[in-house]
């Protein structure tokens, strides 16, 4: 994924605005270790093994912003703290809800704090996308 005016350094974020990036990263973080639980509870299950691919995708653009402006990444808090699934209909249910929850967290909460800055805005843009338009649709399938 590509980040679009990447210039170093850049200037110093808002609180509000940081805030908003660590909520991303966050959720982005805790679905590439739900995801991860998944596959290594069930085996390489798709669309579980596609969609790690894609969280993988968005944290590194995700991270591209934290250096763009000279912030701290924080560590992943949800590695090895998600409980396994027991079925593959029980990971997949709980994938459907996770992108709804996480296309919402963009909509709603997130993307108003970023307005004022285009490439934080168009990176959770794209992300909110992939949730309701790559990731949610593939869940349903598998329910």
């Amino acid at each position: 994924m590509e980040v679009a005016d990447l210039t170093y350094p850049a200037a110093q974020l808002p609180s509000s605005v940081a805030t908003a990036l660590d909520l991303a990263l966050d959720d982005e973080y805790k679905a590439l270790a739900t995801y991860q639980a998944t596959v290594e509870s069930l085996g390489a299950v798709r669309p579980f093994i596609m969609i790690i691919r894609a969280e993988e995708q968005h944290i590194a653009a995700l991270k591209a912003l934290y250096d763009k402006y000279s912030l701290e990444i924080p560590a992943n808090r949800w590695l090895g703290n998600i409980a396994s699934p027991s079925t593959l209909q029980q990971a997949c249910s709980d994938g459907v809800q996770a992108e709804i929850a996480n296309a919402a967290l963009y909509q709603e909460q997130l993307l108003p704090q970023v307005v004022q800055y285009p490439d934080i805005t168009s990176v959770f843009m794209a992300l909110s996308q992939a949730s309701e338009q790559k990731h949610l649709p593939a869940f349903e399938k598998c329910q």
